[in-house]
């Protein structure tokens, strides 16, 4: 009796132990606005229910392994999830926002599988509206506005290697290789970003740049961004200025300056944000072709899970510009040449 008390006791002990080395946390997002667009397409504007305005609605599943020595073994799967309608968002993959396994440590952590690109990670820490609030086309989901459209690239990458520094006295480092897997041509599809970020205090900045092949591997768009906040306590400022240019020829080849201005300003148990952004063509044989932007935004938590929030935005468009939706909603809200697009969104936002 007394050796099963006690081999009892030693499997419910190992039992806790390995519990305790490892975890699995399912969380998720559900976001849903009305919200009016006008792209100033003949078929006129569209009111629409749309699913991920301020975040992506998704559901995740994320943890780790404590394998000994500081060492850990690291995943996450995300899906996105178009609440309006109930089908899988990025184009309906299984998990279309992230899939990733990896190794951390003392030396930083290395992961594998379909991941933020650095950029996105950055436009995502210095957007006012976190890539949110302006961001989302009527009726297509969650399609990408705002700073992410105006800045450029893609925001997750298939096939890629990263490898992110731990944190040195507030600065980090990240390099990150997209393969582009296609036989015979090592380049084609090939996505490269680096990034260094100091946050420390009231003060983040940050510096990418990105290196992205087309699917023949003859052209690739190459960008530098440079982007900083601080934290002044009754307002934060945010500051980004960005280079894109690509190897195209003639009037096909792009060449631009994006700047961006904003502000967010917290308000009791709220938060508003307001931003400019300016993309200007550098390109001498496309003339008219700049675009403005400017965007206003409230959020109000009503816990520390749910909020409510609002936004107006603006783009007004050179005669020859299209800037106001992205290349996944274009089909169904093209943006006509030299239109004033303006979005208008009422939403609720609940995190699990």
């Amino acid at each position: 009796m007394k050796k099963s008390l006690l081999a009892l006791a030693v499997l419910g002990a190992a039992a806790g132990a390995a519990q305790a080395q490892s975890n699995v946390t399912i969380y998720g997002v559900v976001d849903m606005a009305l919200q009016h667009q006008n792209t100033g397409e003949a078929a006129g504007s569209t009111v629409a229910l749309d699913s991920g305005i301020q975040s992506g609605s998704r559901l995740g599943f994320k943890g780790s392994e404590d394998l000994g020595s500081g060492l850990k073994a690291n995943f996450q799967l995300e899906m996105g999830v178009n609440a309006d309608t109930g089908k899988s968002a990025q184009g309906g993959l299984a998990f279309g926002r992230q899939a990733w396994v990896g190794l951390s440590g003392d030396f930083g952590a290395l992961n594998f599988g379909r991941q933020y690109t650095p950029a996105f990670i950055a436009i995502d820490s210095f957007d006012p509206f976190g890539t949110g609030l302006t961001t989302g086309t009527a009726g297509s989901g969650t399609s990408s506005f705002g700073a992410a459209h105006f800045f450029g690239g893609p925001s997750r990458v298939n096939n890629a290697v990263s490898y992110s520094s731990n944190n040195l006295g507030g600065f980090t480092a990240n390099a990150f290789y997209g393969l582009g897997e296609v036989a015979g041509n090592a380049t084609a599809g090939r996505y490269l970003g680096l990034s260094g970020a100091y946050n420390n205090g009231p003060l983040f900045a940050t510096l990418v740049y990105t290196n992205a092949q087309n699917a023949a591997g003859d052209n690739a768009k190459k960008s530098i961004l440079l982007a900083g906040t601080y934290n002044f306590g009754m307002a934060t400022a945010h500051a980004a200025f960005s280079t894109i240019k690509d190897d195209g020829v003639a009037a096909a080849a792009v060449d631009a300056r994006v700047w961006l201005l904003g502000v967010s300003v917290p308000v009791g148990a709220g938060t508003v944000s307001a931003d400019y952004i300016r993309y200007a063509n550098r390109n001498a044989l496309v003339a008219d072709a700049n675009a403005n932007h400017l965007a206003l935004g409230y959020s109000y938590a009503l816990s520390k899970r749910t909020n409510l929030y609002t936004s107006i935005s603006r783009t007004a468009n050179d005669a020859n510009a299209t800037m106001g939706s992205d290349d996944s909603s274009a089909a169904l809200h093209p943006v006509a040449a030299g239109a004033n697009v303006r979005m208008f969104n009422v939403g609720i936002r609940h995190k699990f």
